[in-house]
Parts: C-alpha cells; sequence; structure tokens
C-alpha cells in the first residue's frame, strides 16, 4: 500500500515522534506503573494519526473497541467451534466491527465529495491508483479496521519487550539515550534523517525483534508442489513457521540466545538476507506495515532513554508473564522509571 512504503513513512516522520514523546511526558517518574497499556494507548494515538490525521480523535474510541473485540475473540477456550457456529465472541467482534465501519463511512463519503482527501493513508487509498484504479468505498471500509488494528497490536507486544530490555541492559540502554541526545528538542521538527542516525537504537530494536518475535508463528500455503530439504510439501499445504526458534538458528547469529545489537550493525547480520529476520515476515507476504513500526519502535526507545532509567520491581523474578496464544507479550509487566541526570 502506498501510503506503508517506507518512503512515505519517512516523509511522515515529524507526526510521529511527537506521540512517542508524549508517552514519555505521561510516565510518572518513581512509580511502578503497569507497561503494555500505557504502550497501547500511546501507539493506537500515533497509528491511527497516521492513517485518518484530523479524524484521528473521532475513529480512536472505535479502534480501541476493536482491538479488545480481537483480544476476546483470541482467548483460550475449552470449545473449538466451528467458524460458522456465532459464539458471542464472534458476535461482540462483528458489532465492533460494524460500529468502526459506520464511523468511518461518512469520513470517506465527505473527503470526496469535497475533493480535499487529505494527504494521510485513508487519503492515498481515497485517490486512484495506476494498477487498481478508484477504489470502490466497500473495499476501503472493509480493509482499513483490520490496517487500523495492526498499527498498534503487534507493535505494542513488540514495545513492551523493548522497555524491559532497556531495563535490563542499562549500558546498552546509555548508549541509545547517547543517540537520542541528539534529536531535535521540538519532536515536530524530526525528520527521517534523525531517524536514520539512530543506528544503535535501530539495532537494539531488531535484536529485541529477534529473540522475542511478537508474532511467534506465522503460516503459508504452498500454491504448488515443492522441495523444502528432504520433505515435500503438496500444493494446498499449510506450513508454519516460527521465528522464534529461526531466530536462534546458530547458523545464521552467533551466540544466538545472547543479547547483542551489535550484531546488526556489522555487515554480516543484515536484516534483508532471505530467512534471517522474520519477524515483519519475509518475501511478497511481508508486513506492509514493517517501515511503520520500526519508525515507532524506534522513536519510543530513544525518547524513553533518553529521560529516563527503567528498572524492574525488586525482589521479583520474573516479573512479567509471557503469553503465547497469537503472540509473544510481557503481560502484567511493571517498570518504574527514574529520570536521567
Amino acid at each position: 500500500m502506498r501510503g506503508l512504503r517506507p518512503q512515505a513513512v519517512a516523509a511522515r516522520i515529524g507526526e510521529i515522534a511527537p506521540g512517542t514523546a508524549r508517552f514519555v511526558d505521561q510516565w510518572p517518574t518513581g512509580q511502578d506503573v503497569e507497561i503494555l497499556p500505557r504502550v497501547r494507548h500511546a501507539l493506537a494515538e500515533i497509528g491511527v494519526r497516521y492513517l485518518f490525521a484530523e479524524d484521528a480523535p473521532t475513529l480512536l474510541p472505535f479502534a480501541s473497541q476493536l482491538f479488545v473485540a480481537r483480544e476476546v475473540l483470541v482467548r483460550p477456550s475449552r470449545w473449538v467451534w466451528p467458524r460458522w457456529v456465532p459464539t458471542p465472541a464472534r458476535r461482540f467482534r462483528t458489532r465492533q466491527q460494524v460500529a468502526f465501519t459506520n464511523a468511518l463511512r461518512p469520513i470517506v463519503r465527505r473527503r470526496r465529495s469535497s475533493g480535499r482527501l487529505g494527504d494521510d493513508m485513508l487519503g492515498q487509498m481515497l485517490r486512484p491508483s495506476s494498477r487498481y484504479g478508484l477504489l470502490p468505498e466497500e473495499a476501503i471500509l472493509d480493509t482499513l479496521p483490520g490496517i487500523t488494528v495492526a498499527t498498534f497490536e503487534t507493535p505494542s507486544r513488540a514495545a513492551g519487550w523493548i522497555l524491559l530490555h532497556l531495563a535490563r541492559h542499562p549500558q546498552a540502554a546509555g548508549r541509545v539515550a547517547a543517540e537520542a541526545a541528539l534529536l531535535p528538542a521540538d519532536p515536530a521538527a524530526t525528520t527521517s534523517t534523525h531517524l536514520d542516525s539512530l543506528q544503535y537504537t535501530q539495532a537494539l530494536v531488531r535484536e529485541v525483534l529477534r529473540l522475542h518475535p511478537p508474532s511467534w508463528l506465522l503460516t503459508r500455503r504452498a500454491t504448488r508442489q515443492t522441495q523444502l530439504a528432504d520433505y515435500t510439501i503438496d500444493a494446498g499445504s499449510t506450513v508454519l513457521v516460527c521465528p522464534y526458534t529461526a531466530h536462534r538458528d546458530a547458523r545464521e547469529h552467533s551466540e544466538p540466545d545472547q543479547f547483542q545489537p551489535e550484531r546488526w550493525l556489522d555487515d554480516s547480520g543484515s536484516p534483508a538476507k532471505p530467512g534471517v529476520f522474520l519477524s515483519f515476515g519475509t518475501g511478497p507476504h511481508g508486513c506492509e506495515g514493517a517501515a511503520l513500526a520500526m519508525a515507532m519502535l524506534t522513536l519510543l526507545t530513544a525518547q524513553t532513554a533518553r529521560r529516563y532509567h527503567l528498572s524492574e520491581l525488586p525482589g521479583t523474578e520474573p516479573s512479567y508473564q509471557v503469553t503465547t496464544f497469537e503472540g509473544l507479550a510481557t503481560v502484567g509487566l511493571r517498570l518504574r522509571a527514574t529520570l536521567r541526570s
């Protein structure tokens, strides 16, 4: 999608950075704070604003309810119901999706009738493309609910792990803080050049994503019979790919269980090498929002480390839970922030 391409994200870094700075400004110091809800709220504001610009305040409450509906839907259950059974969770999800669509529809129609399409993600979808022409209204309304939740659901899980590593690796956090000190005082003045200068910060984010990929299991369907190692995979078969174990393959990563952000600063540690870095998938079905997610996570990491030392609750090991259903998340993680001198 045009609005999620790296060059489109790079042009709007100044709109993303203020949201990460607000997250840092609103963190109460000297208190043990549960991280995930705060991170999710901050990234939801950033993601929804990236998609819908001035219409974001109208759509943010509906986006938050869509997230809740998904969480209810994927919650483990004693029973596995066929997809056609209208369980309470599925009915709740449907109601929230309809509510989001009903709120978005008049915005789409207003923009099209006025001719003021906007420069945000929605505006890009309202413009005709050389490949698809003018998208029908229903195609836009069917596509955007999933994209909206995706802008903050998976990045929120990743951010929890990143903040935990800042707490557990103060030397690495200090190096991030030194890089972040060069960011503009006004977050809105942040550009893609500033983002590119955060090389160690981006390496740290990638290393955390390598160790704790927020989507730990990917599914792909084989379109034709093929050979994989010594196995024959028939056309139509579903193949499961586990980034969590693939990222710990010593043939690709030396000392794979060790936290070493520096590995991504070497020429040999390129995330572009096929199969080496799978946190955003790979190939033609890789995550289209990877550039946006990396920008959000890098700036959130930089702003946090620049302002605070993070620490875990004393006397608790571990101070978080791990859920492996649909994703790896630091559920229940509490951290304390103290101002850097």
